[in-house]
């Protein structure tokens, strides 16, 4: 019975955290950590090292989906990635100075908050219109945007992923596509980084439970990756912002039922 109930709290846990993980770059520990901490009384630190290690191999199916369609910008994307890395360090330095309550509260403010934008305000830049930018104006917005997201990544300790959506598809001006692919691309390595420090720090969690979330998540974030490389742009958006408000208003839930 006990193995019942973890294999669907898994199965549960990285569907949600595929799915978010394919169709918006979410990371996968901002659903799997939640639902194991209430569903199968996992120690915090533990449950977000299952949803981090659960990302790195969702996110790198992803970013593989995305990059054999064309909709990934690596050059880009390896220059975010390591500011990202770098001010994540600074803005987690910056909050042991400080009481940090605000963690998971951020997380879900942002699923929310860009899944109604995606529905509300669809992101139909065009692949042209993107590539239109000049190159030195797109790598000097990826610094910067992956220097914020890095500093309030460590700061606040979650939202990454969607914080990186954002910055894409506003910032630097991406089209959908494009933006979600270079995101996973992104939170393959964040997430790798941060489960191996978890790991290292706080011990190797339920055997069973980590290999069930990486299994389900990452067939899951296959599953949408592909699904979303084939659609068009306003049927992705609206998937997109489905899933995001979904995920958000379940992640409330599981917060109100730990409460």
């Amino acid at each position: 019975m006990e193995l019942l109930v973890k294999i669907l709290v898994c199965f549960a846990a990285g569907a949600g955290a595929g799915l978010g993980t394919g169709f918006a770059g979410m990371s996968a520990a901002a659903v799997v950590g939640p639902m194991l901490i209430t569903f199968l009384d996992m120690p915090a630190y533990l449950a977000v090292g299952v949803g981090l290690a659960s990302d790195v191999l969702a996110s790198a199916v992803s970013a593989w989906t995305y990059r054999k369609n064309g909709n990934l910008d690596l050059k880009n994307g390896l220059v975010m990635m390591a500011f990202v890395l770098l001010f994540t360090t600074v803005g987690s330095f910056a909050a042991s100075r400080l009481p940090n309550s605000t963690m998971g509260s951020f997380s879900v403010f942002m699923t929310l908050l860009l899944g109604i934008r995606f529905l509300v305000r669809p992101v139909m830049t065009r692949r042209e219109a993107m590539e239109a930018v000049p190159a030195g104006k797109r790598l000097r917005r990826a610094v910067l945007g992956g220097a914020g997201i890095g500093f309030i990544c460590g700061f606040v300790g979650a939202g990454g992923g969607m914080m990186m959506l954002l910055v894409l598809t506003s910032l630097l001006g991406y089209e959908l596509k494009c933006a979600v692919g270079t995101s996973v691309f992104i939170m393959a390595f964040t997430a790798l980084t941060g489960a191996v420090s978890h790991f290292s720090i706080g011990g190797l969690p339920d055997l069973t439970v980590l290999a069930l979330c990486m299994l389900f998540t990452l067939i899951w974030a296959r599953i949408a990756a592909v699904i979303a490389n084939r659609a068009d742009a306003i049927t992705l958006n609206r998937a997109t912002g489905a899933v995001l408000v979904t995920l958000g208003a379940v992640i409330l839930g599981v917060g109100f039922l730990r409460g």
